[in-house]
């Protein structure tokens, strides 16, 4: 039999839509428990889902789902919002850093609160989110999975918008520390990041619309990289910076096509960071 996630409990910030609905979506399929915490309540005019509508298409894909309203920049709402899981499944087995917010100003042109707000979702949601699920995580040995990208210190990655690379960098710092520091409790910690675009909201809103969407692969793609992650032994998978194709090759999987959005194998892009 294939790896399964069934009867897991998977703890999510974000997820209302985009990868981490795909990822979520995935689990469901093995028959997996997942609580969403994201602060999308009500639909937005940009913005498809919310985080309810997440949790009925986790249930209606053979998952148990609990939707949670909840700021990841908050402690104390982060921190009922995983007793309200662990109440809920019993435990928690994996936890999954999927919010994040992207600005890609120069840092001369940047607002500072706009500053303010990738650091606090990006990497203070990282840090509170993990050390909130980590006693969870510790009883037998989960995953953390952190989307977020290798580091690369060219300086392409830091002029152009270092506040977002500080932290999205920030998170795979956070993640990476968290591999060592939990290693001999069997805990593993990780990252994953698309090796081209991926059709998200943010390409579609914020990185080039249609022409990036074409340039694009479908979420599905990190979400098989992420379950195979994810089944793996956390005792053996631990403080690695994934790529998603990397991830799907070492499983013997190298036939991508299915994963395009719209365009051709050879228009694809490369995503940031690579």
């Amino acid at each position: 039999m294939s790896p399964s996630l069934s009867d897991k409990t998977i703890f999510m910030s974000g997820g209302s839509r985009g990868i981490g609905l795909a990822i979520a979506l995935r689990a469901a399929r093995d028959g997996a428990n997942v609580a969403i915490m994201a602060k999308t309540a009500e639909p937005q005019p940009n913005l498809e889902g919310t985080v309810h509508t997440a949790a009925a298409e986790i249930e209606a894909a053979g998952g148990r789902a609990l939707a949670i309203v909840g700021d990841v920049r908050d402690e104390a709402s982060v921190a009922d919002a995983v007793a309200q899981a662990a109440d809920a499944f019993g435990t928690i087995d994996i936890c999954v850093n999927n919010a994040s917010a992207i600005n890609l100003s120069p840092l001369t042109e940047l607002p500072v609160k706009r500053f303010d707000l990738m650091m606090s979702i990006n990497v203070r949601g990282t840090y509170v989110v993990s050390a909130a699920c980590a006693p969870h995580l510790k009883q037998q040995g989960g995953h953390i999975l952190t989307l977020s990208p290798p580091i690369d210190l060219d300086p392409k990655w830091l002029g152009p918008h270092a506040a977002y690379t500080l932290s999205k960098y920030g998170m795979s710092m956070l993640t990476l520390g968290l591999a060592e520091e939990l290693r001999e409790a069997g805990v593993g910690a990780n990252c994953l990041w698309p090796r081209t675009l991926i059709a998200t909201a943010a390409v579609q809103n914020l990185l080039g619309g249609e022409a990036s969407m074409a340039r694009s692969r479908r979420p599905e793609i990190v979400a098989d990289a992420a379950h195979a992650i994810l089944t793996r032994s956390p005792a053996d998978c631990t403080g690695t910076c994934f790529l998603d194709d990397e991830v799907l090759a070492e499983e013997g999987k190298t036939d991508l096509s299915e994963y395009l959005y719209t365009g051709k194998e050879e228009d694809l892009a490369l995503d940031l960071f690579l």
